[in-house]
């Protein structure tokens, strides 16, 4: 009884020093941003190197590189997932593929920033480009999705797959018709997810799409953009006396990360009440 009391209260002051942390970090932000939010600042690209204006070009062209990602990875992702959970035995190359995926997830961001650079950038001669921060992007939401759609996969019932087959359907058939509608929160859920997170990125964008400052939005996936946490960066880094706007553009990033993360809770919640088996 000591030792689950000891671990009890262990996790609950484990859980109260985040929830104290990350509500210093939130009323920090908002505190000193929400006196920037007005509809200059949403709808006017920046002035004096983003000390005045807004952040119209910046938003507009997050919104781009994370829907660009999304389109990319989600279908690659989703197939790859049907690859591996149904078309594919367990054996030894589905584990090299997901222990690659593993890895994948776990690589750190700069690192495909550097690749996108270096191949993208470079090597294709794409230049600092929506397209090149695009695909990186992409690269580094593909495992999130692969996973995901891989879990919401297995969670349909076999007894479903085998039913479907002694009918008469074909294995794409029982596949487009019983298994992925189920399916269908999970897979959405890991896109928004990973829609967030593309979003909220800089260390990928930073040397393959990004330019600090533009009165435009792109008119060619081949144009440069800017994006809000790039926007973020260099106003922290290098800009003096732009303080509000730092707080304003934080805030502004941190509630279209949220609102995604929220979207994806309540589609996940509907659709979960929804399916009983």
């Amino acid at each position: 009884k000591n030792a689950q009391r000891i671990a009890f209260t262990l996790i609950t002051v484990s859980i109260l020093i985040v929830v104290v942390i990350l509500g210093i970090i939130l009323w920090d932000i908002v505190s000193n941003g929400i006196g920037a939010l007005n509809w200059e600042f949403i709808s006017e690209p920046p002035r004096d190197l983003g000390r005045s204006g807004g952040i119209f070009p910046a938003l507009i062209g997050t919104f781009y590189l994370a829907i660009g990602a999304i389109a990319i990875a989600l279908p690659i992702g989703v197939f790859s997932a049907i690859y591996l959970t149904e078309y594919k035995k367990e054996g030894r190359i589905t584990k090299i593929i997901r222990t690659a995926a593993d890895l994948l997830n776990g690589t750190p961001s700069i690192v495909f920033g550097l690749f996108g650079f270096a191949f993208l950038v470079l090597a294709l001669g794409w230049g600092r480009s929506l397209i090149a921060g695009q695909v990186t992007l992409a690269f580094m939401i593909l495992p999130t999705i692969i996973r995901t759609t891989e879990e919401a996969i297995k969670s349909v019932p076999q007894s479903l797959r085998e039913g479907s087959y002694a009918l008469g359907a074909t294995k794409w058939e029982t596949i487009k018709r019983v298994v992925l509608p189920p399916s269908t929160p999970g897979i959405m859920t890991g896109a928004i997810l990973g829609l967030g997170r593309a979003a909220g990125e800089t260390a990928p964008i930073l040397f393959t799409a990004v330019i600090f400052s533009s009165r435009f939005l792109p008119t060619s996936v081949f144009n440069p953009v800017m994006a809000l946490p790039y926007h973020l960066y260099i106003l922290a880094t290098s800009v003096p006396n732009s303080t509000e706007n730092q707080y304003g553009t934080a805030l502004v990033l941190l509630i279209v990360v949220i609102m995604l993360y929220m979207t994806a809770i309540i589609i996940r919640s509907r659709y979960s009440k929804k399916m009983k088996w």
